[in-house]
This record gives C-alpha cells, structure tokens and sequence, in this order.
C-alpha cells in the first residue's frame, strides 16, 4: 500500500481547494442570508446554481463518478481527499460539485444496472446536474436495518408493476428539483429471502405517490428533505427495474459500499473543520486569567483529535484502497469499521469543539450543532452502528468455526493456563 497521493489526486486537490477558498467559504454567509429571507426550509437558493456553474467551469464536476465517459474515473482512493475537502462545508461544496448523496449512489446504480431508456431518461440530468433524485429504502413499520424485513408490495399486472406501501427517511424527496425515486419493495413473497426484493425507477410525480411530511433531524429541517412517503397503487411500466426482477437486494449492497465511505470521508472533512474551530476559539477565549487553550483538557482534547483524525483516515484510506484493488465484497469489514469509526470520532470531536465555544456552540452563529446533527444521525444511516458491528464480530467468529479442532486447542489451553 502505498499512502502517496497520485499526481492527479494532488492536482484535483489543489483545485478543490482553490475552488473552496474561492468560492465556497466566501458563499456560506450568502447561502444562510438566502435560505433565511426565503422563508422557506426546502428553498433551492439561487448561490447554489451559481456555484455549480463555476465548478463546471473549473472542470470540478461529477469527482465521484468511476466510470471515464461520465466524469473523471477518478478511483475510490483519488476521490477520498477531494470528499474530505468537501465535508469541510456540507450543505453547499457536495451539491456544488455534483457530488451529493443520494444522487451519487443512485447515478452509479443506474450506470450499472439501468437501461438505456434509464440513462436517457434520468442518468443524462442527473449528471448535469439538471435534477435531483431521491432512495427510498426505510420503512416505518419495520427495523430497515435488515432489508429483508421491507414490507412494501410490487406486485406484477401484466406489463406493468404496482406499487403500495410506505418509505420514510426519503432524504432529497422534498428537494425542488427532485424528480425522480429509487423504489425498494418485495415483488415475492417466497423463496429465497435475498432473492424476493427488486428496485424500481419510479418518477416522483407518478399518480400515486404522495409526499406525507418532511421529517426534522434534531430539529433542523435539512433542505433538501427527508420525506415520509405513501405509494398507493402505483403504476409503473415492467421496464422500469433496475437490473432483474429479485435483485433488489444485491443491488443495495452494491450501492451502500460507495455511499457508505464517501459518507465517512466528508466525515473527516467535517472534523478537520471543527478541530480548526475549536482551537481558534481556544486561543481566542479568556477565562480566568487565561487562554482557554492553556488548560490541560483542552490541550488533550486537541492532541487526542489530531491521533484520532490520522487514524480513521488511514483507515480510510486502505478501505478506498480495497475496493478499487480487490473490490467492494473483499473490502466489505473495512467498510463496516470505517462507517462505524467515522461518525463516532467526528461526533466527538465536534462535541468538544462545542463545548469550547460555550453557548455559541449549541446556536446556529457557528456550524457545530448542526454538525453534530447530521454525524449523530450518520451512526443509522446507511445501517446502523450495530448492523456494522455485527458484519465484523461474525467475520472474526468465522475464522474459528472454520478450524473447529485449532479453537478447541486454544480454549483448552487457556483453561489449563
């Protein structure tokens, strides 16, 4: 393995970060002005536009995407730093640069399993940057952290599929430019259990679907939403699966791998930012005769943050590694401790960062409760801590169920010991 950035990382590098310094930082202030005069929680502020302008300009566009004919084929390892970099302002640098969950994942299923009446359709806009796309995958009724446990119907009717049953956490579906869904649902009711869920290509202006209400995250109202959604028998052509019928749940898999580590990646970008704030506010603050960066804790909370932060991005690091050297199966446990580790440190690290700055903390004069929110809520997205958690206790358990006569060895001689 080998930790050097490749000289097209670096260049890519050198412009995001251009790009941020430039544009993106200088913007923030115009965004939180626009979004407040709007009124309105789900706005499309005009700034947003302006800035995909000028990354389509700056050749900073579709970082992402893997595949050459639709962006740059950067590689998961080259991708990770530029992630890192956008994690860094969350609300406008990924949507800037087209590279904004879900629509990333839902763009690379749709290069991978859609047809091409999918990619006219939806795969062209979508890498313009023209629309926005949403997943709907979570259930109320049910624990989605096993999706094999998803209740919503897609039943066969001649050459058409009809859809009924209810998603939640539907994040982008209140979106303005949302116009299309990802739709998870059972087309079987037997067989076997991985083989009874497909995924359809379901526009989100289908007679039908109905918007219930947008869910708050810690009382924010993100912008582009996160919806509850009802399908009453909705009707879609058989044409809109994505791959086969039955593949709905190898198709997650594969899509949750890359959602997962970019998640993580604009994780670290995130704490990287919250460790600068802390210290500025540190150095600047006075209490007791003293700069507030003086006191002991905080300085270990300082060092303990840097350590922190170097080791989840190795971590990092040599999962983006596995997945494009041996592939996303093979890196499937490094993926599981990254989408853990990820979100806990960051969590912590913004935390602290909070608690520095006091009361200012907690309010919106500073990104750091918001932060928090959205990595709190990062440890159930895209599965839970405990679902990842278990992915890696069975890999380690595995190893000795295999060699059943070696694990008897063993215990029988820590026992003598």
């Amino acid at each position: 393995m080998n930790f050097e950035v490749t000289q097209r990382c670096a260049d890519f590098q050198q412009r995001v970060q251009g790009f941020m310094d430039e544009h993106i930082y200088p913007a923030e202030a115009v965004y939180e002005r626009q979004m407040r005069e709007s009124g309105d929680a789900n706005f499309h502020p005009p700034i947003v536009e302006e800035l995909k302008d000028e990354a389509r300009r700056r050749g900073l566009w579709n970082l992402f995407h893997p595949h050459p004919e639709w962006g740059p084929g950067l590689t998961n390892a080259d991708y990770a730093p530029l992630a890192e970099l956008m994690g860094r302002s969350p609300q406008l640098a990924p949507e800037a640069m087209n590279c904004s969950a879900p629509d990333t994942g839902n763009m690379e299923v749709i290069t991978l399993y859609g047809t091409t009446e999918h990619k006219d359709r939806w795969l062209r806009p979508l890498l313009e940057g023209e629309i926005r796309s949403a997943f709907a995958m979570t259930e109320p009724a049910v624990a989605s952290s096993d999706a094999t446990n998803i209740e919503t119907r897609i039943d066969r009717d001649g050459d058409h599929y009809v859809i009924n049953g209810q998603k939640w956490w539907t994040s982008n579906a209140l979106h303005p430019n949302c116009r299309v869904l990802i739709v998870m649902g059972k087309t079987a009711i037997s067989g076997p259990e991985r083989r009874r869920q497909s995924m359809l290509v379901v526009p989100l202006d289908t007679p039908g679907v109905t918007i219930v209400r947008g869910l708050p995250v810690f009382g924010y109202w993100d912008r582009e939403g996160h919806a509850e959604l009802r399908f009453e028998n909705v009707r879609v052509p058989t044409s809109a699966v994505l791959a086969s019928e039955g593949d709905g749940f190898m198709i997650a898999q594969a899509r949750l791998g890359p959602g997962r580590i970019h998640h993580c990646m604009r994780s670290i970008g995130m704490a990287e930012r919250a460790l600068d704030l802390l210290c500025q506010r540190a150095l600047s603050r006075t209490t007791f005769g003293k700069p507030i960066a003086e006191n002991a804790n905080v300085q270990d909370w300082i060092a303990q943050a840097r350590i922190d932060l170097e080791m989840i991005r190795l971590l990092t690091m040599k999962t983006a590694w596995l997945m494009d050297t041996v592939g996303n199966r093979s890196a499937r446990v490094e993926i599981a401790a990254i989408k853990v580790a990820a979100p806990r440190i960051a969590a912590r690290i913004i935390d602290r960062a909070i608690q520095v700055h006091g009361g200012a903390g907690v309010s919106d004069d500073f990104p750091l409760a918001s932060m928090y929110a959205h990595q709190r809520t990062l440890r159930l997205a895209d599965g839970p801590d405990e679902v990842h958690l278990r992915t890696i206790a069975q890999r380690e358990l595995r190893k000795w169920q295999a060699v059943p006569t070696k694990s008897a060895q063993l215990s029988e001689s820590a026992t003598r010991a």
